[in-house]
C-alpha cells in the first residue's frame, strides 16, 4: 500500500462472477463497469492497477456477462414452455361454470410442481337431456402428451353426456375412446381413472360410477362420509365390451355437497407417512358457503404435507334450486 492508496483490485474483481447467479447480463455488465471505474478513477484513492491486472478484470467481467446471458436464455425456455403448456391446459380444461342446471360447481386445479409442465387431471360438468352429468379423472402421465389424452376423453364425455341413455354407457364410451387411441403406437398403454356422476332432473338423486378413481365424499352439514362405492376397472384396459355394474344411486337432501378429489389429494402424505384424511378433515373445513370449500381444502392440504407432489384437483358439486339457492 502506498500512502493512503488501497490495493483491493483482486477482491473487487471477484464481484462480477457471483452476480451471474442472481442477475441478468445487463446488471452483471453494470457491476463489471463499476469495478473497473472504481479501480481507475483517482478520486477513490486506490492503487492504479497494472495493465495486466486491468485486462484480467475486464476479461472476467466480460465472461461473467456472457455466462449470465446463457443462464438467462436457459432459464427463460422452461418458463416459456410452461406458459404455453398451461395455456393449452386451460383451453382443454376450462374452469367449470358457477352453476350447471340445478348444480352449483366449484373446481380449482393445480398442476404438479415437480418439473412437469402440466398435469393429467381432468373434469367437466354438462347439462343434457338426461340431467346434469359430471366427470373427474386422471390420465397416465403429465405434460403435453397428457393434454392430448385429456382432450380426447373430454370430447368423448361431452358427446356421450348428450347421447348415451345411462351413466354406465358413458363410462363405456370413454373406455372405448382410450382403447382406440392406444391402438396407435404414439398413444400406447393409455389408461385413466375416472368417477362419473349423473344428477336427476330435480337434483334430488345422484347416480355415481367409479372407474378406479377415489370415491366422492358426501358432505351433509358438517358430517362428511366417504361413499362406499365399488370401483370398476380403469378406463382404457380394453374392457369396453362390458359396462360397470357397481354404480350406486344416492338420495340428496337440500344443502348436501359432493366433493370429488384427485388422487393428488388422497395420496398426499404428512411427515409421518400418513395419507391425507379428506373425509375426517372436512368437518372442520365446512361452513355455509360451499363455493369456498375447495380452496379451504387445498390450503389445508398444503399445511398438512411438507410438499404436494401430484396434481391437486377438487370439484365441489352442490345441488340447489333453479333460482340459485
Amino acid at each position: 500500500m502506498n500512502g493512503h492508496a488501497l490495493d483491493i483490485g483482486f477482491p473487487l474483481g471477484a464481484i462480477p462472477p457471483p452476480a451471474v447467479l442472481s442477475y441478468g447480463p445487463l446488471a452483471t455488465a453494470v457491476l463489471g463497469l463499476v469495478v473497473v471505474a472504481v479501480l481507475t478513477v483517482p478520486a477513490f484513492h486506490f492503487d492504479h492497477p497494472g495493465e495486466t491486472d486491468l485486462l484480467t478484470i475486464c476479461f472476467v467481467s466480460a465472461l461473467s456477462v456472457f455466462v449470465s446471458y446463457v443462464r438467462s436464455r436457459r432459464d427463460a425456455r422452461p418458463d416459456l414452455e410452461r406458459t404455453v403448456a398451461e395455456a393449452a391446459q386451460r383451453a382443454v380444461v376450462p374452469p367449470v361454470p358457477e352453476r350447471v342446471g340445478r348444480v352449483r360447481c366449484t373446481g380449482p386445479y393445480r398442476a404438479a410442481e415437480r418439473g412437469t409442465l402440466v398435469g393429467g387431471d381432468f373434469f367437466d360438468v354438462r347439462e343434457g337431456p338426461h340431467g346434469v352429468r359430471a366427470v373427474m379423472g386422471d390420465v397416465r402421465g403429465h405434460g403435453l402428451s397428457a393434454i392430448s389424452t385429456v382432450a380426447s376423453l373430454l370430447g368423448a364425455f361431452r358427446e356421450a353426456a348428450l347421447d348415451r341413455p345411462d351413466l354406465e354407457s358413458v363410462a363405456a364410451r370413454l373406455d372405448r375412446r382410450l382403447v382406440v387411441d392406444s391402438a396407435s403406437a404414439q398413444y400406447s398403454e393409455l389408461f385413466a381413472t375416472a368417477v362419473l356422476l349423473e344428477f336427476s332432473p330435480d337434483a334430488c338423486e345422484v347416480r355415481i360410477v367409479s372407474c378406479g378413481h377415489p370415491a366422492p365424499v358426501l358432505l351433509h352439514g358438517r358430517k362428511a362420509t366417504e361413499i362406499d362405492l365399488a370401483p370398476w376397472t380403469p378406463l382404457g384396459l380394453g374392457l369396453s365390451d362390458g359396462t360397470p355394474s357397481d354404480g350406486i344411486t344416492l338420495s340428496l337432501d337440500p344443502g348436501d355437497s359432493l366433493i370429488l378429489a384427485s388422487d393428488g389429494v388422497s395420496e398426499t402424505r404428512d411427515t409421518s407417512g400418513a395419507f391425507y384424511p379428506l373425509a375426517a378433515r372436512l368437518a372442520a373445513l365446512a361452513d355455509e358457503d360451499p363455493t369456498a370449500l375447495a380452496d379451504r381444502v387445498r390450503t389445508d392440504l398444503v399445511r398438512y404435507a411438507p410438499a404436494v407432489l401430484d396434481d391437486v384437483t377438487i370439484l365441489v358439486l352442490t345441488p340447489g334450486s333453479p333460482d340459485g339457492r
